[in-house]
């Protein structure tokens, strides 16, 4: 059923995309408005369909190793949140998008930046549903039975998707910079969204680094080991670094700025996609 329901979800962020999309060609405040109810309604039907799945794999777990007391059933819920295979997480990534958006850029949340951030999380949701994912609940691995599985994952994607913001808005701003649009925001602001995307990212995904490093010491007896995700997600978080130290050291700003985020959200998408088919290592339950 859930799946059906996250199927349904993927056509309503395709037209919430569309609408937003219209919006800024006609310049309809209305369809705007439209376009943000809608998109509002398509976080919270997401939001309630990763419970169910919560619920759903808490019950099953239930069945197979019954706790005896409550802090063991809170561990256990803890454990069982929908984040522990790839079907998994692009669930939990395509609704990292749109809550990150609401919450971050709120202001912002209209015309080709409401487009970006709906087609986005439509795409996750795409792969998900149609690219023959195993959606099946199983048994987690030894290794993730932790309680920084929640806390590690977590913050790795919501970083993620601040690193998809700060590039929806990057892209933008090279778009402005050829063929102004009076429907966008001004350069200066657009530099500034990036910006902002990109720090609120940073920290992100240097709590999930750290988390990750605990865990691992915990789960192998090492925090760090070198394992291919291990490697580009260090990479992933040079090239960001790189991003605000030319910014705040160097002054750099514009476009130099906007194609640094280009570079580091493709190194998101290879951490991501490319090391969980390519490179096999200790995350390779993420296949």
């Amino acid at each position: 059923m859930l799946d059906t329901v996250y199927g349904a979800l993927m056509l309503l962020y395709l037209g919430v995309g569309l609408l937003f999309l219209a919006a800024g060609l006609w310049a309809s405040p209305a369809l705007n408005r439209w376009a943000r109810v809608l998109f509002g309604a398509g976080l919270a039907a997401h939001s309630a369909a990763l419970l169910g799945r919560w619920w759903e794999s808490y019950h099953l777990a239930l069945g197979h190793t019954p706790p005896a007391y409550f802090s063991e059933k809170l561990r256990l819920v803890i454990l069982q949140a929908p984040m522990s295979n790839f079907y998994e997480s692009l669930v939990f990534f395509a609704w990292c998008l749109p809550f990150l958006a609401i919450l971050t850029f709120r202001r912002y949340l209209r015309d080709y930046l409401g487009t970006v951030v709906a087609i986005a999380a439509c795409l996750l949701l795409a792969y998900a549903s149609l690219g023959g994912v195993d959606s099946r609940i199983k048994p987690l691995m030894p290794a993730l039975k932790s309680n920084w599985l929640l806390f590690h994952v977590l913050t790795c994607f919501l970083g993620y998707a601040s690193f998809t913001l700060g590039f929806g808005v990057a892209i933008l701003y090279l778009v402005q910079e050829k063929r102004p649009r009076p429907t966008l925001p001004s350069l200066p602001e657009l530099d500034r969204l990036i910006y902002q995307a990109t720090v609120i990212g940073f920290l992100l995904l240097t709590l999930g680094i750290l988390t990750g490093a605990v865990w691992a010491e915990t789960a192998w007896g090492r925090y760090w080991s070198w394992d291919p995700k291990e490697t580009w997600s260090l990479i992933t978080w040079l090239v960001y670094a790189t991003l605000l130290h030319a910014r705040l050291v160097k002054g750099w700003q514009g476009r130099r700025i906007a194609w640094l985020a280009v570079l580091g959200f493709a190194a998101v998408l290879f951490t991501y996609f490319g090391v969980s088919f390519l490179l096999p290592g200790l995350h390779s339950y993420l296949t």
